[in-house]
């Protein structure tokens, strides 16, 4: 092991294993990374977003503007069917 816990701290306090969470989306809007997750909160499913931002240094370069949306292993194709439709209502609704 590489010296880092398997371990993650959750907002709540309690603490989630990494290999029961999926990487279903990468983005570098933090906006976007909160749209996504309260679709997919309000569909039942936990979200938890993983980032490598230092909040005083907004830097959106490479793999430290990434912004991870995770989901448990059992959720994630539901969670990507979700966002897909959401995605897919969009373009549809939009003017041509």
């Amino acid at each position: 092991m590489s010296g880092r816990s398997a371990y993650r701290l959750l907002e709540e306090g309690s603490f989630m294993k990494d290999e029961d969470w999926t990487v279903i989306h990468i983005t570098y809007d933090s906006i976007e990374a909160e749209i996504i997750k309260d679709l997919l909160e309000s569909g039942g499913i936990d979200v938890v977003l993983r980032s490598s931002k230092v909040s005083p240094y907004p830097v959106n370069v490479g793999k430290i503007g990434e912004i991870k949306i995770l989901v448990r292993d059992e959720d994630a194709e539901l969670a990507e069917k979700l966002i897909k439709e959401e995605s897919d209502s969009k373009e549809e609704g939009a003017p041509e």
